[in-house]
């Protein structure tokens, strides 16, 4: 079965946007040093193999933020996958461009993500969309780019998860090496997980 990763960018400090993250400036005062290490990602060694990897996933899963702060993508993220956005409301007449539907429900979305995707896994992006899998017990795998750069304040990454019943056990990393970013990539533990 295909896997949901979460592949997502933060600081050491569990940043993954600046503060006042906002339309004009979408991921907030000093985010957009979190994707310095994607300047690589077309080049050879570990930075473009990572993002290779990571763009080779057949559908997305998106937060409604995150969605809506990228522009909507346009209706494409990459290669015409189904992107699925998860939102707690849709107003009425909000058609989204391209492959782009919005879900309400977590289960729902997540199986038209895994459907949508074939053989391939799916991308998460978003981390109101992750802690909404990891509450629902949807989320296979976690991908972090960590940058070397503290922020010092923004919108962290797990926050907002004081509600699960226990933690969320993590199988040990893969580690890859870029240039000036840590690639961890997790399995979520099935068997401990408290959902």
């Amino acid at each position: 079965m295909n896997a949901i990763r979460l592949d997502m960018t933060m600081s050491l400090d569990g940043f993954c946007a600046g503060p006042d993250d906002r339309p004009g400036q979408e991921m907030g005062r000093g985010g957009f040093r979190l994707f310095d290490w994607l300047d690589d990602r077309d080049g050879p060694g570990p930075d473009g193999e990572v993002y290779a990897e990571s763009v080779a996933t057949g559908a997305i899963i998106s937060g409604r933020r995150t969605f809506e702060l990228a522009g909507r993508w346009g209706g494409d993220h990459h290669d015409g996958v189904p992107i699925l956005v998860l939102t707690h409301h849709v107003d009425e007449g909000d058609v989204p461009p391209g492959t782009a539907r919005f879900d309400t429900d977590v289960a729902e979305c997540a199986a038209e993500a895994r459907e949508g995707a074939g053989d391939r896994d799916v991308m998460v992006h978003g981390a109101g969309a992750a802690r909404a899998l990891i509450r629902a017990g949807e989320l296979d795998e976690v991908q972090v780019h960590v940058v070397p750069v503290l922020l010092g304040a923004g919108r962290r990454l797990f926050d907002g998860l004081d509600d699960l019943a226990g933690p969320v056990e993590l199988e040990p990393p893969r580690v890859v090496q870029g240039r000036e970013v840590t690639h961890l990539r997790y399995r979520v533990r099935r068997d401990a997980h408290p959902v």
